[in-house]
């Protein structure tokens, strides 16, 4: 058999220092706005959210987890299995959740201390108020943990500011990196909640203590375990490509490529987008509603014939049949992708001849024009 050699300077790289780990930190907490510590974890993002919850929920406690898509389900499950009293908050998917409501579950529960919530949940399409969230439970006391896995590098993300205790990022959607390396920055007083719960993990992969004592606490000179050097490598590439597009360039090209999806959806036959409100949209991803009738994972299967470049997949679980998603995050996030995404999308809704659709490509085109002048709309704001 014939080694393959079509990316050699993958193998035999000089160790990954700790001082070169700790600058790949340093990076990822400049992106995150915040002075707090940032441990880089090595694994997918549900590493560090999973930690963050069986660290910082101890038995007998309250949580309020908010609810807006699949991944705050998820959260629940973890937070149950802590032996925490969990207070759910659901919003529907087609919106994102109110301020008011947090507050007002905070005050009926004043026992809550800590509160998890996605920022962007890129299944659904929706993005959360995190910064008016944030004032209602530092006003409380609670913790609040962030997943801004889906809304890092796609839309502004003001750590400290917003007073988001633990936040946890990963490399694979708008940063257009890595999936096997994440991080989480925790906050003074999350690092107190975490050594004051005599169930937090230790001596596991879920523990956040023991990067604390073995790495932070250092002084970061010295690894507690190999890195996982390739991941590392290539998430400092995917945060120092942003930094040289500009971060607030890289915000409104996602911002313009979700307007510019949206717009489009609705010249489309039979199509909406999933998510109601603009301002309640993910810029990384936009869902859409199938047409009435038609299978969500057909249109999908019959753009994808037409074009199997474009970055489109059917909703999961339950919304299979009614949802499907237009990736724009990180490289994806492009004019000319769009255009194409729109393209193929017209091309499968005729190929399933859904009414309206089969009328040539006159439809194609009203959708590729109002895709292109919300672009510009988007952009020049």
């Amino acid at each position: 058999m014939t080694a393959n050699t079509e990316h050699p300077s993958l193998l035999d790289l000089p160790p990954l220092t700790a001082e070169h780990f700790a600058a790949v930190e340093d990076k990822v907490a400049a992106l995150l706005r915040t002075g707090c510590d940032v441990v880089a974890m090595q694994g997918e993002a549900l590493l560090p959210l999973e930690a963050c919850i069986r660290s910082a929920a101890a038995p007998g406690s309250t949580a309020l987890n908010v609810v807006s898509g699949p991944y705050g389900e998820t959260f629940g499950g973890w937070l149950r299995a802590c032996g925490a009293e969990v207070v759910t908050l659901s919003a529907p998917f087609t919106g994102a959740v109110d301020a008011e409501q947090v507050a007002e579950a905070l005050r009926r529960h004043p026992r809550i201390g800590l509160v998890s919530l996605v920022h962007a949940e890129a299944a659904t399409g929706n993005t959360n108020p995190v910064a008016e969230i944030g004032e209602a439970v530092r006003e409380s006391g609670a913790l609040l943990m962030l997943d801004a896995v889906a809304s890092v590098g796609a839309e502004p993300l003001l750590t400290d500011a917003w007073g988001v205790d633990l936040c946890v990022v990963g490399g694979q959607k708008a940063l257009a990196g890595p999936a096997g390396v994440s991080a989480v920055s925790v906050s003074a007083r999350a690092w107190e909640r975490i050594a004051a719960n005599e169930q937090a993990p230790r001596r596991s992969y879920l523990s956040l203590l023991d990067w604390k004592q073995r790495w932070l606490d250092g002084g970061r000179t010295a690894l507690p375990h190999a890195p996982a050097q390739l991941e590392m490598l290539a998430l400092e590439q995917a945060v120092d490509r942003v930094a040289a597009e500009g971060l607030d360039n890289s915000i409104a090209r996602h911002r313009a490529a979700s307007a510019a999806t949206r717009a489009a959806a609705r010249e489309l036959p039979g199509l909406a987008p999933y998510v109601v409100r603009d301002q309640d949209a993910a810029p990384a991803a936009t869902t859409l509603r199938a047409p009435a009738g038609v299978d969500a994972r057909e249109v999908v299967a019959a753009a994808l014939e037409a074009d199997p470049r474009v970055p489109l997949q059917a909703a999961a679980g339950a919304l299979a049949e009614e949802m499907l998603r237009v990736n724009h995050y990180g490289r994806a996030a492009d004019r000319t992708v769009v255009a194409d995404t729109v393209r193929a999308l017209a091309a499968g809704l005729r190929t399933l001849d859904v009414t309206g659709a089969g009328t040539g490509t006159s439809a194609a085109a009203a959708a590729v024009d109002s895709a292109e002048a919300a672009w510009d709309a988007t952009a020049s704001t």
